[in-house]
């Protein structure tokens, strides 16, 4: 894959690769999420993502929805805790339409009063249905306890009370803090001259001020293990554990996610799976999951089961934690890892929706996109060795955090 670069004299950074596909792709990624957040702001990154599509200083939300949909094409968006992103796919032709609507909602947005207020109910019903939902829900409290006391651990939608207190204000207070152009990635995959690329991001992104990051994000290093459990009116009961992992640069971090796919990745031989699932029947879902951020990582292991297979369930799970640490995998087993892993990637990138957000994410991070076989070299160069220190440094009992839903 070749993939082609450019900078805006504001800072904003572009990747391009180019498809023969009739349908584009292209998005804009902001190094800004829920944990730069002020106390005073809890939820401001995500309602951001949301207000955007309510007017500018030409369209109102009406034509803001209709500029892509007109065409058959996609505009979406989303917040995380460390980035917000934009992304839409359209046909071809049409990408210059896409381009100029997605500069025109994040740096024309005009946050109309009436607008505003309708959307934080929208949020506030979405931050229901994830309290009805204990399988999602549990992730955020999983977090707040694991990154106790820090933005990091907050959730990113908020709650109710701070969102109604909102104003265009703190709004555009917020994106001034935090939208930073030398922070700014727009990605494209599509069949599309780079040439003309580059003059269609300079007509509608590089009139945008420059804006280049000042401040540094608080650093995480304070965590302690500890185990809790909440009385839930669910008719499973649904528990959680992990630990900290490795940051975003860290070395380590890809035999961290190639340990986390052995355990309990999408593949229906992951470890946890065959023995929940298959073997007990204990579990309907079991799953785990590696995120990792700047300057720190989690990873947690998540199941529902019957309330009267909790402990059993808890009790096999660490009981596989410790198989990882005591025992090398075997070669074959590693060599049999290494491939499911990478094959997942590989098919992962055959999507041009999801390799444009994988290659604007990796170029916002590290300035640069590995291909295929840069990843297979890394892939590759792991060791049995390395997986049993990743598993009892991350897997230790010790430093574990439970949560439970009972």
């Amino acid at each position: 894959m070749d993939y082609e670069q450019y900078t805006l004299d504001n800072g904003i950074r572009m990747i391009h690769l180019h498809s023969n596909s009739p349908v584009g792709h292209c998005g804009l990624i902001i190094n800004a999420g829920s944990r730069d957040e002020e106390e005073h702001e809890h939820g401001m990154a995500h309602f951001i993502e949301h207000a955007i599509f309510k007017g500018t200083k030409k369209r109102k939300a009406y034509h803001i929805l209709s500029r892509i949909d007109d065409v058959g094409g996609e505009i979406n968006a989303y917040t995380s805790k460390e980035d917000t992103t934009i992304h839409t796919s359209f046909l071809k032709n049409d990408y210059e339409r896409a381009i100029e609507l997605m500069a025109d909602i994040t740096f024309n947005s005009t946050f109309p009063g009436k607008e505003i207020a309708r959307e934080k109910e929208v949020i506030i019903e979405e931050i229901k249905s994830y309290q009805d939902d204990p399988a999602e829900l549990i992730f955020d409290d999983f977090e707040e306890l694991i990154f106790k006391n820090q933005p990091l651990g907050k959730n990113i939608l908020g709650n109710p009370k701070d969102l109604r207190r909102f104003t265009k204000a703190d709004i555009e207070s917020f994106i001034q803090k935090n939208y930073h152009t030398n922070e700014m990635v727009l990605c494209s995959v599509g069949n599309i001259p780079f040439t003309k690329l580059i003059r269609l991001a300079n007509k509608y992104f590089g009139s945008i001020p420059s804006n280049p990051r000042v401040n540094q994000r608080i650093k995480f290093d304070n965590y302690t293990s500890e185990i809790q459990t909440i009385k839930k009116r669910t008719h499973q009961a649904h528990c959680i554990m992990g630990n900290i992992a490795y940051n975003t640069h860290d070395k380590k971090k890809i035999g961290m996610t190639l340990l986390d796919n052995i355990l309990g990745g999408p593949g229906l031989n992951s470890r946890l799976n065959l023995l929940l699932r298959e073997k007990y029947g204990y579990a309907y879902h079991v799953e785990s999951n590696y995120t990792a951020y700047s300057d720190t990582g989690m990873f947690a292991v998540y199941f529902g089961t019957d309330k009267e297979n909790l402990e059993k369930s808890i009790k096999l799970v660490k009981k596989e934690f410790a198989r990882l640490r005591e025992n090398k995998l075997g070669v074959m087993q590693l060599k049999k890892a290494k491939r499911q892993l990478f094959g997942q990637i590989a098919i992962n990138a055959e999507n041009n929706a999801n390799l444009l957000l994988a290659i604007g994410k990796s170029y916002l991070l590290f300035n640069k996109v590995d291909q295929l076989d840069d990843i297979r070299q890394k892939i590759e160069t792991i060791t049995v060795e390395d997986i049993q220190e990743i598993a009892n440094e991350v897997l230790n009992e010790r430093k574990l955090s439970m949560l439970i839903y009972q």
